[in-house]
């Protein structure tokens, strides 16, 4: 696993990542898609965010987000260009997002299962990058696993 060397930015908001409309469309498409309230989908987009970022300073580690957090990422790739424009800016390459053979669901607030083995890296990873790391949305997710929500991982 490679993780930066350079002492971690402290207070990187992941909403300024992106443009604020860009967010909110989002969010839009999150809210509508999953049937769940802003405020969620809010949350849900900051992480896959943070995920993103630590991702884009970690290039190799083979992160991987939670299901809850996945929807998110999943929302932005779905905006190619925002998101290849993202990527380049962020990350000075492209995020790819590669499904893996893992694809057990868990509840919110289940611990993950032993073979999600990335999510420690992931959230260690969140954290030398400096962002923030909102903890229930890293423990597993209701209903079932319909898309690609679990399992995905940056191939990097």
């Amino acid at each position: 696993m490679l993780l930066t060397a350079d002492p971690p930015v402290r207070g990187i908001d992941p909403r300024d990542l992106i443009p604020a409309a860009l967010f909110r469309k989002l969010v839009r498409r999150i809210v509508a898609d999953e049937e769940i309230g802003q405020a969620m989908a809010e949350r849900i987009m900051g992480q896959a965010l943070a995920f993103l970022k630590a991702c884009a300073d970690n290039p190799g580690a083979g992160l991987a987000p939670s299901p809850v957090v996945e929807i998110g990422w999943h929302a932005f790739v779905l905006h190619t260009r925002e998101y290849a424009a993202f990527c380049e800016r962020v990350a000075g390459r492209f995020i790819h997002h590669e499904p893996t053979d893992d694809h057990k669901c868990g509840g919110i607030g289940d611990a993950p299962p032993p073979e999600r083995g990335h999510l420690p890296a992931t959230l260690a990873a969140m954290r030398v990058s400096g962002v923030p790391v909102d903890e229930p949305l890293w423990r597993g997710r209701s209903g079932d696993c319909s898309q690609c929500h679990q399992g995905c991982v940056d191939s990097n």
